[in-house]
C-alpha cells in the first residue's frame, strides 16, 4: 500500500512539473488581434486600410538612390543592376502607432532590403537620406545568416534586435529560427507592431523581434512607411497585400 501510495504522489509531482513547464514557456505565436495570414477581405472587416491599390504607385514617392519600382501582377516590384545608394519607395503619409500586414519574396537572392517604418528623411532636402526602424529582408548569405524581420535602425544606430553586441549564441539562435521560417521561393508574411517604444514583428506566423527603445534621444514615434532596394550589384524584390491599422 505505501509503496502504491509513492508511487502515485511520483506520478502526480511528474505531471505537475511538466504542466508548470508548459505554461512558462515563452509564447512565440501571433497574439489576438494580429492577423496570421493576408486576407484582405477579413483585415479590411477589422478596421485595416490598404496602403497600395495593386494597379498603381498612388500615395508613394520614390525617394533616395537609383534603384527602380513598378507595378507587377498587383505587387510592388523594387529591383535594379549597379545600384547607387540605397533606394526607398515611401508612403506620403506618416504614421504612429499601428499593425501593418505585408506579403514579400525575393526574385533575386543575392540583393538586401527591408521595409522601414516609422521613417523620416534626414536634412531639409526633400530627398535626403532615409531614416528610420526597418523590419530586415536578409539576403542568401555565406556563411548564412537569417535574420529577416529583425529590426535595423537606418542610417542611425545599426542593428537593434539582435543588438550589434549580442554574444555569437543569441545570433545563432536568432539565424536557426529565420531559417527554419523563411521561405526562399515563395510568399513571406510580415506583421510589424508599434505602440509608443514597443516594436514586435513577426515573420510566418511566429514573433521575431520584441524591442522596446529607451533611447530618447534616437527614439523615433512616428513616420513614413517605405520599401528599400538596398544599394550593390543587383536586387529584385516584391511586396504585396500592404495594409495598415492605426491604434
Amino acid at each position: 500500500m505505501t509503496k502504491a501510495l509513492l508511487l502515485t504522489a511520483l506520478l502526480l509531482s511528474s505531471s505537475l512539473a511538466d504542466h508548470h513547464e508548459t505554461k512558462t514557456q515563452p509564447k512565440t505565436e501571433l497574439p489576438a488581434g494580429l492577423p496570421a495570414l493576408v486576407k484582405p477581405a477579413e483585415l479590411e472587416k477589422n478596421g485595416f486600410k490598404t496602403l497600395f491599390n495593386g494597379k498603381d504607385l498612388s500615395g508613394w514617392k520614390k525617394v533616395g538612390g537609383t534603384g527602380h519600382f513598378e507595378v507587377k501582377d498587383h505587387s510592388i516590384r523594387g529591383f535594379g543592376k549597379k545600384i547607387k545608394r540605397n533606394t526607398f519607395l515611401r508612403t506620403e503619409e506618416n504614421y504612429q502607432d499601428f499593425i501593418l500586414t505585408f506579403q514579400f519574396k525575393f526574385n533575386d537572392k543575392s540583393g538586401n532590403s527591408g521595409c522601414i517604418f516609422r521613417g523620416f528623411q534626414k536634412g531639409e532636402n526633400a530627398d535626403g537620406r532615409v531614416s528610420g526602424y526597418q523590419c530586415e529582408h536578409d539576403q542568401f548569405k555565406k556563411p548564412q545568416r537569417s535574420w529577416t524581420a529583425g529590426i535595423y535602425d537606418e542610417a542611425r544606430r545599426g542593428w537593434l534586435f539582435p543588438p550589434k553586441n549580442a554574444d555569437p549564441e543569441t545570433k545563432k539562435s536568432f539565424t536557426a529560427q529565420g531559417e527554419k521560417l523563411f521561405k526562399w521561393d515563395d510568399w513571406n508574411t510580415i506583421v510589424i507592431k508599434c505602440q509608443g517604444t514597443h516594436l514586435q514583428t513577426y515573420l510566418n506566423g511566429e514573433l521575431r523581434a520584441d524591442f522596446t527603445d529607451t533611447d530618447e534621444k534616437n527614439t523615433t514615434l512616428q513616420g513614413f512607411i517605405a520599401l528599400q532596394v538596398h544599394g550593390g550589384a543587383s536586387g529584385d524584390i516584391l511586396w504585396k497585400n500592404i495594409y495598415l491599422k492605426e491604434l
